[in-house]
């Protein structure tokens, strides 16, 4: 089930203008600090939206952090729920949120869900200076000791970031989760921060996040949570060769509030398919080890609601909730 489940998942997305209002300047809600995934989702595919012409003005982006994600989804749903002009980048960190009711009382259904393009793989890094050289370093720590290890993530405890090394560590027999140490911060880049600055041992969170710290070599990628290498990437293992076979990708797309139009949804569901086609966005995905992933339009709300049912499941597994 563990690895059905997450080879389902995956990433990026979003940004367009309403039928309705194309000459006015679209905003993104990215419900986090600069630097992490959903910064990331606004600022990519914002700038492609401006450069391929689906916009005829540059995409206002908003740094919304708070509550995971919770702040500014009710901020849409309270005060925003009929804005023709906003969109708001989503993960799969904002289904598990929804599915283990981190939202108060907030379901998936009361915004609308557009699309999300890409995969974005999940990884588990450390910093450049880590005495873990492997993935099977780092287990062995913690079955070891499970306090000599803390994660750091983007996501709320009992979050996405926070289910990639439970899971891992399930596969390697360990069963008490809660004796996993893990601070939940707004953001990939934050989750990164913590971790060099020796605050944490590692980080979880997804390759686009990582990319730039990657290169700079202020950390190491141990493990891709991936079913193969990723292209680009080739010389980081997958924790399945490693013999820890866990696959969790993030997909990233954009959900819009539920009081606008058919039409205003299908013309972002239309400008999100042109972001999916473009060379702009392929050359974004090969920089920053994203995987082609497309589901748009209708279908789509479909999909986030057997999501959110899977990860409620997966959730009380795992004991995250009861």
């Amino acid at each position: 089930m563990t690895n059905r489940f997450f080879k389902a998942l995956a990433t990026s997305a979003a940004i367009t203008v309403g039928v309705a209002s194309a000459a006015s300047a679209a905003e993104c809600i990215a419900p986090a600090n600069p630097g992490g995934g959903w910064d990331f989702t606004c600022r990519q595919i914002g700038k492609i939206m401006y450069d391929i012409g689906a916009v005829d003005k540059p995409v206002q982006v908003t740094n919304m952090p708070g509550a995971g994600g919770g702040l500014a989804f009710n901020t849409v749903v309270n005060e925003r729920n009929d804005d023709a002009d906003l969109i708001i980048a989503a993960s799969s960190a904002t289904t598990t949120r929804l599915a283990q009711n981190a939202y108060a009382g907030r379901t998936a259904d009361e915004v609308r869900f557009v699309g999300a393009i890409g995969a974005d793989p999940g990884i588990i890094a450390v910093a450049a200076d880590s005495p873990y050289n492997s993935l099977k370093d780092l287990v062995d720590a913690i079955l070891a000791d499970p306090g000599s290890v803390a994660f750091a993530g983007g996501s709320a405890v009992g979050g996405f970031d926070h289910l990639k090394p439970l899971m891992v560590l399930k596969e390697a027999g360990f069963t008490d989760i809660t004796k996993i140490k893990y601070i939940g911060v707004d953001g990939g880049a934050d989750a990164i921060t913590q971790t060099v600055g020796g605050f944490t041992q590692a980080m979880t969170g997804d390759m686009s996040e990582v990319v730039s710290f990657l290169a700079n070599g202020d950390i190491r990628v141990i493990a891709v949570l991936t079913d193969e290498r990723v292209p680009g990437f080739e010389d980081i293992p997958t924790a399945t060769e490693q013999g820890y076979p866990v696959v969790a990708v993030n997909w990233r797309g954009l959900y819009v509030p539920k009081g606008v139009s058919d039409d205003t949804f299908n013309s972002w569901a239309d400008k999100l398919q042109m972001v999916a086609d473009s060379a702009e966005w392929k050359e974004a995905m090969a920089a920053n080890g994203l995987a082609p992933f497309t589901k748009v339009g209708g279908n789509f709300q479909g999909y986030v609601d057997g999501l959110v049912a899977d990860i409620n499941a997966m959730s009380k597994e795992l004991g995250v909730i009861q």
